[in-house]
């Protein structure tokens, strides 16, 4: 099971282009809103027709892998969206809201009365609906009409299943347990799910491969946990949730000087030449009492939030001939907390070699 895509398409003043192909099971795309995320989606679903390029998808059959083209500009190829065999969840789920659970999940299915019969009671079992048949749309929960639209999408059994923000108008309370009930849902169906989000934790616990999009394009691409961890830009970077950083100038291949914390730090990993800027993120910092470590910054407080569960330190950088310099975030988690309190205010925060992010802007 595999996706090709490579398209353009101009709206307005805003341009789309993107390409990228994959087997992975499941992918999400980065980016904050109006970067191009759920135009690819409508793209690739045939609900916007791209300028040019092509759309593809690869499906494992018993006979062994076949292709299909969704889209191509060249080869005059444009599959009505009934006909491509994507399923698509909107943001609001886009349920008919004169139609009970049993009617919904039934929208769209081109089979007999008992098959059709036969593959709704299948979803709602599935699905854990039972006892909601008839109840309308306005009568369920957010966390039910969810299961409705996945429901009537897997009904009809498709290659591919595009998530379109689909907890965005969710409560924060609810989010985290229906992003685990999603993906609970979604264990068992073999082909490949795309999901599209501007929050970098849903994205983090869904997919397996990220793209990270901007301005209608790809910033970079590749195994999410890895992108995390070596975010190569600072752009990339800050949207994966880096909150700290700082210009560096490269001394040699193990120490940067840091212009906009004041530091010089000594690295054992090789620098490569054309990092110029590095990435700390806020919950890795060490405290340190007493005498300076290598690799430290002075713990100068300038502003302190305590919050439920979390700490936020606001530091300011040492002197670096900037007055304009951001101030460094350290965020406490509740246990290290009261392990501070305990404590005088620490002398320096040690930044670990492992999590420094070498970057260029």
């Amino acid at each position: 099971m595999g996706i090709a895509v490579d398209i353009r398409k101009k709206l307005g003043d805003f341009n789309l282009d993107i390409r990228f192909s994959s087997d992975a099971k499941r992918i999400g795309i980065l980016g904050p809103s109006g970067c191009g995320k759920s135009m690819t989606l409508k793209c690739i679903a045939g609900i916007e027709q791209p300028d040019e390029g092509s759309i593809s998808i690869s499906t494992l059959n018993e006979d062994g892998s076949s292709g299909r083209k969704l889209y191509d500009s060249d080869g005059r190829v444009n599959l009505k969206p009934q006909k491509r065999n994507v399923g698509y969840m909107f943001q609001n789920y886009a349920l008919f809201p004169t139609m009970n659970v049993v009617q919904n999940i039934a929208a769209g299915l081109k089979i007999s009365g008992e098959e059709k019969d036969a593959r709704v009671k299948e979803m709602i079992e599935r699905f854990h609906l039972q006892g909601l048949e008839k109840h309308l749309p306005g009568e369920l929960s957010g966390g039910q009409q969810q299961r409705v639209a996945l429901a009537r999408i897997m009904a009809y059994k498709p290659d591919i299943i595009m998530l379109d923000e689909p907890f965005s108008a969710l409560d924060q309370h609810l989010k985290e347990r229906l992003q685990h009930e999603m993906i609970a849902m979604l264990e068992d169906y073999h082909g490949q799910v795309i999901m599209v989000s501007h929050s970098r934790d849903e994205i983090y616990r869904f997919s397996e491969e990220l793209l990270v999009m901007e301005n209608g394009s790809l910033l970079a691409r590749g195994e999410t946990q890895q992108i995390f961890e070596d975010p190569r830009t600072r752009k990339v970077a800050s949207m994966t949730g880096c909150k700290n950083f700082s210009k560096a100038e490269r001394i040699d291949n193990h120490t940067l000087r840091l212009t906009d914390w004041g530091i010089v730090l000594q690295l054992k990993r090789q620098v490569p030449e054309g990092v110029n800027c590095i990435g700390y993120r806020a919950h890795f910092f060490e405290p340190v009492w007493g005498q300076r470590k290598e690799n430290c910054i002075s713990f100068r407080l300038s502003g302190m939030d305590d919050l439920p569960f979390e700490r936020r330190y606001y530091l300011k950088p040492e002197e670096c001939g900037r007055q304009d310099a951001d101030l460094i975030c350290w965020f406490v988690q509740d246990n290290e907390r009261k392990e501070l309190d305990a404590k005088p205010q620490p002398d320096y925060l040690k930044l670990r070699e492992e999590a420094v992010m070498l970057l260029h802007e």
